[in-house]
């Protein structure tokens, strides 16, 4: 399924040749974003800072969201990923898209103009209707908490 964003560079003074959000390969589910400053930025070990994509955009149909992730490399390699885990961009919201990247390793990491960062996912929202009800299903878990289900 393809959808149309609309899409705002915020910034005009890039370190870097501005590249809009892209998918790495034909079967990649999520766009990168990448960071829009002007001069590498240092995250220091076990420290968060807020990087900038330089874009906005607006997403016309309510019924999707965009769904900010960390780059699984980062994470792996590097220790770095989204203080969030997961930033949601809502359908009514264009303003920038602001990254709040948190290194969880012990050596600092240096962000580089235009470094990929994250990337975008665009999925289908749906709205949920809440009823009250006095007594819910039976399921095999029931009302187990953490570690419930085992190892």
């Amino acid at each position: 399924m393809d959808i149309e964003i609309k899409i705002k560079r915020i910034e005009k003074d890039f370190a870097w040749d501005f590249i809009l959000p892209d998918y790495a390969t034909t079967g990649s589910a999520g766009m990168d974003l990448r960071a829009c400053i002007k001069e590498p930025v240092v995250i220091e070990s076990n420290s968060i800072k807020s990087i900038p994509t330089g874009i906005a955009i607006h997403i016309a149909d309510k019924s999707v969201g965009g769904f900010v992730f960390p780059r699984s490399g980062l994470a792996a390699k590097h220790g770095i990923s989204l203080i969030n885990s997961v930033g949601v961009i809502d359908s009514d919201y264009t303003g920038e898209i602001i990254c709040p990247i948190i290194n969880h390793s012990s050596k600092d990491y240096i962000v580089n103009p235009g470094d990929r960062i994250a990337q975008i996912v665009f999925m289908p929202i749906y709205t949920a209707h809440f009823v009250m009800a006095d007594v819910l299903e039976d399921t095999m878990r029931g009302p187990g908490g953490f570690g419930s289900t085992g190892k």
